[in-house]
């Protein structure tokens, strides 16, 4: 999937470019250490790993900022309220937002303690349009429902996704090799498509099979003179298909759209076989027309490549390819709001699975085949306009996407959101969802157990009853949130030394000191629990009397 693609590429880039000598992780399997600290060795980082779990959150106030590879900030806000707002700034990133998943994540911003020195990095202008849609068709139901006034939102900056340039660079050999090896022809033309080979979820190629097959049906009535005498046209598709089902709709489609097009079907998930798939292309095409994608990696992976490329005008490739620049971006076209409500219940309602929402989403999106075609036909006819336009490509990759340029905007947006939670007013530390039990349930027991209770020892030997008790498992499972046993000691020994052998919980707790008064307060219930100390003024039961024979 891309997001996984992209994540495991920020990880690199990070640990490549990262300004800081220390690194902190945050995760839940601790053998994932493991796996980062050999990647720090790799690339000469020698600064050290500090890992974070649930059980030492606080200790994210040393760095300050977590960055979490999604949109679903609300959780980690409610955590973070525990500890105060302004302990540490969180930041996400958009991938897809179309799933409901994706989209509750979103929403759900507007109720959690999410901050203005929090952040959600937005791909694409285009996919930070579609979060503030639905942000805003949110925040109008509040206000609906509600009357709310006061809405806090983390920032939306704009940052592209990064790649490594250097990957993607192919020697002329390189070129030669990777053809001979698939078969190519060194006069043919190549047409190159990377991602998952999927019409209902990723790019319908339908519009891309009409267009190269018009476009060569052109170049030989109009241009043949241009072309060599045995050049053939050759689509490779390099990806993968869900299932065979899928995979015969691909071929389907191509012997009833472009019977005369020569397409080689390539595993995209291979490593070597990509690098192939890059090395010996012509044109990058890509007519992406479907509401999961945000971004669009594989074009900036085509530039850097140093191909000219054929993309639909959608979504996150508006940002990234200058037309007729680095190559052409074709038009796209879909109708206005309000026509696709049905399509959103139908999902919303699991009538379809969100594949299908996709899919049937998509398919009211069209790309201008005509345009589409033309574009191909100019870049058939010039190797020398290929070769501008790929130069041009790969110096936009270079300066606008390698991860060195990207890591920066990384780095200065949080900067600026420590510099926003420094100069922000101290907020409250509730979280309403998880109230303290003792808060929560105060009017399930009979009494509330205070500082003004009065404890009384009911064992002589309290201490050792104490000890034994503690043997059992139904009694020390609960170690973990409650005093060491000998803060244990000193409490029951202070009852044991007390006048009566009683004293108020306040006084008791005190032998703890004023950091752990609190944990020996609470804790004095559990003893009672126990039978080692007792509550004076507990309720009593009400005396009854016995009934007498029948008469």
């Amino acid at each position: 999937m891309g997001r996984n693609a992209a994540g495991e590429s920020f990880l690199r880039g990070f640990l490549r470019y990262a300004k800081g000598e220390d690194f902190w992780l945050q995760l839940e399997k601790p053998e994932m250490a493991d796996d980062v600290s050999d990647a720090l060795k790799r690339y000469g980082r020698k600064g050290r790993l500090h890992t974070i779990n649930r059980r030492n959150l606080a200790k994210l106030r040393e760095p300050g900022c977590i960055y979490y590879p999604g949109p679903g900030l609300a959780e980690f806000a409610w955590q973070r309220a525990a500890f105060g707002h302004q302990s540490w700034s969180l930041c996400g990133i958009t991938h897809t937002t179309s799933s409901a998943r994706a989209m509750d994540a979103i929403a759900a911003w507007l109720e959690a303690p999410v901050q203005p020195w929090d952040a959600v990095i937005c791909t694409s202008k285009a996919v930070k349009s579609n979060v503030e849609r639905l942000l805003q068709a949110h925040v109008d139901y509040l206000k609906e429902r509600l009357g709310v006034t006061k809405i806090v939102l983390p920032q939306l900056p704009v940052i592209p996704l990064g790649i490594h340039v250097e990957d993607f660079k192919f020697s002329a050999q390189a070129r030669i090799t990777a053809r001979e090896q698939l078969g190519i022809g060194p006069d043919d033309i190549v047409v190159l498509y990377v991602g998952r080979l999927s019409f209902h979820a990723k790019a319908h190629p339908l519009p891309m099979y009409l267009a190269l097959e018009r476009a060569w049906a052109r170049m030989q009535s109009q241009h043949a003179g241009l072309l060599p005498p045995h050049a053939r046209l050759r689509l490779i598709e390099c990806g993968w298909h869900a299932n065979e089902h899928i995979a015969k709709a691909y071929r389907d489609a191509v012997a009833l759209a472009a019977p005369s097009l020569g397409v080689l079907t390539l595993d995209g998930r291979e490593a070597a076989t990509r690098e192939k798939a890059w090395a010996s292309a012509d044109v990058f095409c890509s007519l992406s027309d479907n509401i999961q994608e945000t971004f669009g990696i594989t074009p900036i992976e085509a530039m850097a490549s140093g191909l000219p490329l054929v993309v639909s005008d959608w979504n996150g490739y508006k940002d990234s390819v200058r037309d007729a620049v680095d190559g052409f971006r074709i038009p796209s076209w879909m109708p206005h709001g309000g026509l696709g409500a049905d399509l959103a219940l139908r999902h919303a309602l699991d009538i379809d699975s969100y594949d299908m929402y996709c899919g049937h989403s998509a398919s009211f999106v069209s790309v201008d085949i005509e345009a589409a075609t033309q574009a191909f036909v100019q870049l058939f006819c010039s190797p020398e306009l290929r070769r501008q336009m790929g130069l041009a490509g790969r110096t936009q990759a270079q300066e606008r996407f390698d991860w060195l340029v990207v890591m920066t905007q990384y780095e200065a947006l949080w900067d600026a959101l420590r510099e926003l939670r420094a100069s922000a007013s101290p907020r409250s530390r509730l979280w309403p969802a998880r109230l303290d039990p003792m808060h929560g349930f105060a009017d399930y027991p009979s009494a509330v157990l205070n500082e003004d209770s009065v404890v009384c020892l009911s064992e002589n030997n309290a201490f050792e009853t104490f000890e034994r008790l503690l043997s059992l498992a139904m009694v020390n499972y609960t170690l973990q949130v409650m005093p060491n046993v000998q803060e244990f000691r000193l409490m029951i020994d202070f009852l044991d030394q007390s006048p009566g052998r009683s004293s108020k919980a306040r006084a008791v707790a005190a032998v703890l000191g004023d950091t752990r008064a609190p944990h020996g307060l609470r804790a004095l219930a559990w003893l009672a629990k126990l039978g080692i100390v007792r509550f004076e003024g507990a309720k009593q039961l009400a005396a009854t009397t016995q009934p007498g024979p029948a008469h």
